[in-house]
């Protein structure tokens, strides 16, 4: 049998009314206020303890590694989440290289920052001279125009960086004007200029560097490989939420 509650004008008053002089409500109510009056006293009452020191940690091996250890070190750990890496002596032999990648990639137009670390490459004079569009979100006339040309009109995304961890094999970019989110982000293909001074033993040190002082970047990122998720099987998919392919240039 089904009863059926009826609900007057003033129902949800009468209701709420009922409610509050439910003698079984009033106990239950005055149990829980009184077992949590317990526990707060009884977190009072507690014996004070010193916070234990930290134990003692050995440096990671990478501290110790020289600039070149640092560089090997850094291939090493990129390339095994599946990075591409090429070595370049100075940023005459950083061009050729990138010039052979684009042509085996056939590439015929590319997105690139204006870091610091691209600008003494001038890659807007190397584009032209090997018939490549090179483009730069200072191009566009509005946000929208960039964001179509950099997801759909391009075939890689150029950037410098300005941090590579050495641990791990990854890189970290601090995002501002001249290093638009979007262009290590959109396009399938990225390719990363690393000069070999800016690799670091371990991610800390970055970290520290970056947020020392304010103000603080717009949004920093560390880039471990290309765009990786999974199902629920774990099964892995790679350039889902961003490039499917990261390719770094190490110049020294």
């Amino acid at each position: 049998m089904v009863q059926k509650t009826r609900f007057s004008r003033n129902g949800k008053r009468n209701v709420s009314r009922k409610m509050g002089k439910d003698p079984e409500h009033l106990v239950k109510g005055r149990i829980l206020l009184s077992a949590r009056n317990e526990i707060l006293e009884r977190l009072k009452a507690a014996p004070k303890k010193e916070i234990p020191v930290r134990p003692f940690m050995p440096p990671l091996k990478e501290v110790a590694l020289g600039r070149d250890e640092l560089a090997d070190r850094f291939a090493e750990m990129f390339t095994a989440e599946t990075g591409i890496v090429y070595r370049a002596k100075n940023n005459d032999h950083a061009l050729e290289t990138l010039t052979g990648i684009v042509k085996r990639e056939g590439l015929k137009s590319v997105m690139v920052s204006t870091d610091e670390v691209l600008a003494p490459l001038n890659l807007p004079a190397w584009g032209i001279k090997i018939d490549v569009k090179v483009m730069s979100p200072g191009d566009f006339k509005g946000r929208d125009d960039f964001k179509d040309a950099v997801f759909d009109g391009v075939g890689a995304g150029i950037t410098g960086v300005d941090f590579a961890v050495a641990e791990s094999g990854t890189l970290g970019l601090i995002h501002d004007r001249d290093q638009a989110r979007l262009i290590s982000l959109a396009p399938i293909l990225h390719i990363a200029i690393v000069p070999v001074e800016r690799i670091v033993p371990v991610y800390e040190s970055v970290v520290a560097s970056v947020f020392e002082k304010e103000p603080f970047p717009s949004q920093f990122v560390f880039i471990t490989g290309p765009s990786m998720t999974g199902d629920i099987r774990g099964h892995l998919f790679k350039g889902m939420h961003g490039p499917r392919r990261v390719i770094v240039i190490l110049v020294g």
